[in-house]
C-alpha cells in the first residue's frame, strides 16, 4: 500500500523547525574536544568535569557559563537536570588511569576509569532525550586492558542502550608532531535507523560480529578488528567508511622555543641525563655533536631493567604527552646546536602547541597546566573526526528528517 504520510517539512508556528548542532562534553577537562568541534558550528549544551583547576582553564577559554557542571558524573539526577533538550551528540574522554601502567592495569572497574559507567547511567536516565551519537576517547590500552574485556564491557553497555558501534585507532601524529595513538569509539543510536539513514558510501553495517568485518588498516589494526570480531552486540557493528588521514603536520622545530630565555638546565643536570642514556643513544648524540648543525629532539625517562634511562628521539616526533606524575612522565627538550648540548623541561606552551591548541590560555602553576594539556585530546584529531564522521552523521540525520539545520 502506498504511504499516505505528508511530504511537507515539519513546522512550528508557520516556520520550519531548525535542528541545532548541539553536544554534551563529559569529562571535559580543559575543553579541547569543544575546541576541535567549534570550527564547524557545534554548540556545547552541557559540559562536565570534577577537577576545579581544569575547569578554571576551560572557563578562561570559553568564558563563564552556567552550562558547565563542576561535579561528579555519578550525580545522575543533577547531571540529567542540567542537560537541556535532546543534544544530538555526547562526547566522553573518561579517565584512562586504570587502563594503563599508571593505574596498575586495574581496568575499567578501577576507581577512576569506572566513571565511564556513571556516564552510561546518565545516558540511560535521559530516556528518549539520549544523544543520537556518542563518542568515547581513551588510550590505546583500552583495547588490551583485561585481555579486551574492558573494551567489550564498554561497547556492550552502549549497545544495550540502542547504539550501533564502530571503533578507530587514530594517532595525533597525522596532524601534529606528537605520537599519541587514541581509541575512538563511536555509537550511532538505532533511532537514526543506521541501515537506512547512512548512505552506502558512509558505512557498512554488520548485525553480528561474526560476519565480515572491515579490512585491517592503519585506523583499524589487526588487534582492534580481532577484538571486534569476538564481541557480539545486541545492535551490531557499524563500519564507517573513512579514509586514512594524510600526514600534514608542522615540523617539531617550529613548536619548540630555542631562545636563551628558556629555563635551560645547568651543566650538571645535562651531564646527568647524558649519562642516563643507553650506550647506543649516547653514541648517537655524541656523533651528532661532532657532525654539527641544529638537531631538535625529545627525551622521556623510563625504567628499564631497574634503571632509569633517558630515551631520546630525533625523528621529528615528540613522545606522547602525559601528566606530570613524579616528574619522570614529563617531556624533556634536547637541543644539539653546532656542538652545544642543551636540555630542559618542555614548557606548558609547547604542550599546548603539540596538542594543536597554540594560543590556549595558560593559568595556574606549571603542573596544573601540564596536567590540563597532558590529559587532553589533540584538537586537530577531533577536527578531522568531526569533518570526516560527526558532521556528516548530523547532516545525514537532518536530511532524513527533512529539516533545515542551524549551526550558529
Amino acid at each position: 500500500m502506498a504511504s499516505t504520510a505528508s511530504t511537507k517539512k515539519p513546522s512550528t508556528n508557520g516556520r520550519a523547525k531548525r535542528v541545532v548542532k548541539t553536544f554534551c562534553e563529559f569529562f571535559a577537562g580543559i575543553g579541547l574536544v569543544r575546541e576541535g568541534l567549534a570550527s564547524s558550528g557545534w554548540q556545547c549544551a552541557y559540559a562536565n568535569d570534577i577537577d576545579p583547576k581544569k575547569a578554571e582553564i576551560y572557563g578562561a577559554r570559553f568564558g563563564a557559563s552556567d552550562h558547565f557542571h563542576l561535579g561528579d558524573v555519578w550525580e545522575t539526577d543533577k547531571v540529567v537536570e542540567q542537560i537541556p533538550g535532546a543534544p544530538f551528540m555526547a562526547t566522553a574522554s573518561f579517565p584512562c588511569t586504570d587502563l594503563s601502567l599508571a593505574g596498575h592495569w586495574r581496568g575499567i572497574n578501577g576507581e577512576h576509569s569506572s566513571t565511564f559507567f556513571g556516564f552510561v547511567r546518565v545516558l540511560e536516565s535521559l530516556g528518549n532525550r539520549k544523544p543520537s551519537v556518542v563518542v568515547l576517547e581513551n588510550v590505546a590500552g583500552f583495547i588490551t586492558s583485561n585481555d579486551g574485556k574492558d573494551f567489550a564491557a564498554a561497547v556492550k553497555s552502549l549497545a544495550d542502550l540502542g547504539y550501533w558501534i564502530d571503533a578507530l585507532l587514530l594517532d595525533a601524529r597525522y596532524f601534529v608532531p606528537q605520537s599519541r595513538p587514541r581509541i575512538f569509539v563511536l555509537g550511532v543510536h538505532d533511532r537514526l535507523g543506521p541501515a537506512k539513514s547512512l548512505r552506502p558510501a558512509q558505512a557498512v553495517l554488520f548485525g553480528d560480529a561474526r560476519q565480515q568485518m572491515p579490512p585491517v588498516g592503519p585506523l583499524r589494526p589487526m588487534k582492534l578488528v580481532s577484538l571486534m570480531r569476538k564481541v557480539t552486540l545486541p545492535t551490531g557493528w557499524l563500519a564507517l567508511n573513512v579514509p586514512t588521514p594524510d600526514e600534514n603536520r608542522r615540523p617539531l622545530d617550529d613548536l619548540i622555543d630555542l631562545d636563551d630565555e628558556q629555563e635551560w638546565w645547568d651543566e650538571a643536570a645535562v651531564t646527568k641525563h647524558h649519562d642516563m642514556m643507553s650506550e647506543r643513544h649516547r653514541r648517537f648524540v655524541d656523533q651528532l655533536l661532532v657532525d654539527g648543525g641544529l638537531h631538535v629532539g625529545t627525551i622521556f625517562r623510563r625504567k628499564r631493567h631497574g634503571k632509569t634511562r633517558a630515551e631520546i628521539r630525533f625523528d621529528g616526533i615528540a613522545g606522547c604527552l602525559r601528566t606530570p606524575r613524579g616528574g619522570s612522565a614529563r617531556q624533556i627538550v634536547i637541543i644539539l646546536d653546532n656542538g652545544r648540548l642543551r636540555m630542559r623541561w618542555m614548557s606548558p606552551r609547547e604542550y599546548a602547541r603539540l596538542q594543536g591548541a597554540d594560543d590556549y590560555p595558560l593559568l595556574g602553576n606549571t603542573n596544573q597546566m601540564l596536567f590540563g594539556f597532558g590529559d587532553a585530546v589533540c584538537v586537530p584529531a577531533v577536527r578531522w573526526l568531526d569533518q570526516t564522521i560527526l558532521t556528516p552523521l548530523f547532516e545525514s540525520a537532518v536530511h532524513k528528517r527533512g529539516l533545515p539545520c542551524r549551526t550558529t
